[in-house]
């Protein structure tokens, strides 16, 4: 397979983000022996794809549409292999509350939630405060409120222009240390701890230089940090998830409480983003681990 189509872009609201990470793959390769051509997806993806006939694909869209499960579906109808979580995997991991059900029944913990409509919550409290609101199918922190002591529900929520679905789950909100940790294949890597001075790890913080702060490895116990590798594989095979995942936790080091929040089955790969960082950390260059999601694609994931 020499051949690559790199699937950036697309119309999500994480789709400059994608942007990034596409372009950021598309320069890792371009010394390599592979011919990549770079596509930003639009809604004629499918006949752009039937035309180029790439070897493979390697799958850089973010959020709706190219993280759960429809694109996927479309590169098996088109018989082109991709890179990450296939059709089912990704389609669970991108639903928060079908995560979670899995999640408890694997013996993963999670945070008190529930899930309703965006408009009883943005007009009462649906548990009691602090509590995170976000939509049930996105990515990069996008429309995710954090409800503090004395703070109105999110009148956002309310908005005519609201884009992002009209369920959200909404869940306790446990303080303390922001943690993650990624997959590769079978092999699980280190726990990075985020720290940001903004309000919370939101997506300027994710995204915008300096907005926050990687420490790797994280300064946590022990046995909570392999507690939190031992976490994120078990999401990653419970969910079905094959390539790069990375898994998200919160832990409270006041009461020990540890929670996964979900599992991104296509996690960024900008120049902020943390699964290089983490592969980084294990000596793999960023040119070896695009190269390393290239050799993992397939069909039928």
């Amino acid at each position: 397979m020499n051949h690559f189509a790199v699937l950036m872009g697309g119309w999500s609201a994480e789709r400059e983000v994608s942007l990034r990470s596409g372009v950021a793959c598309a320069e890792a390769l371009k010394d390599s022996e592979f011919k990549v051509t770079v596509v930003d997806v639009g809604h004629d993806i499918a006949a752009k794809l039937a035309g180029l006939r790439p070897d493979a694909a390697l799958n850089m869209l973010h959020g709706p549409y190219g993280e759960d499960g429809c694109v996927q579906g479309l590169l098996e109808i088109l018989e082109i292999p991709y890179t990450h979580s296939g059709v089912l995997a990704s389609a669970l991991a991108m639903n928060k509350a079908r995560a979670r059900d899995i999640f408890q029944r694997a013996d993963i913990p999670v945070a008190e939630g529930k899930t309703l409509s965006r408009f009883d919550a943005g007009r009462i409290h649906a548990m009691k405060a602090p509590y995170v609101v976000k939509p049930i199918a996105n990515g990069s922190s996008v429309g995710v409120f954090v409800v503090r002591e004395n703070d109105a529900p999110p009148q956002e929520l309310l908005a005519s222009d609201w884009e992002l679905g009209d369920t959200v789950l909404v869940e306790h909100y446990v303080a303390g240390k922001e943690l993650t940790c990624a997959v590769m294949g079978d092999k699980v890597l280190d726990v990075i701890e985020i720290t940001s001075e903004l309000p919370f790890y939101n997506y300027k913080a994710k995204y915008a230089p300096g907005g926050s702060r990687h420490i790797l490895p994280a300064p946590i116990p022990a046995d909570v940090y392999k507690k939190v590798q031992s976490l994120s594989l078990a999401a990653h095979q419970a969910l079905g998830c094959r390539g790069v995942s990375r898994s998200d936790f919160r832990f409270d080091d006041a009461t020990g409480e540890l929670v996964c929040l979900e599992v991104n089955t296509q996690p960024g790969m900008t120049p902020t983003s943390l699964v290089p960082e983490l592969a980084a950390h294990t000596g793999l260059t960023f040119t070896q681990l695009v190269e390393w999601m290239i050799e993992d694609a397939s069909l039928t994931r």
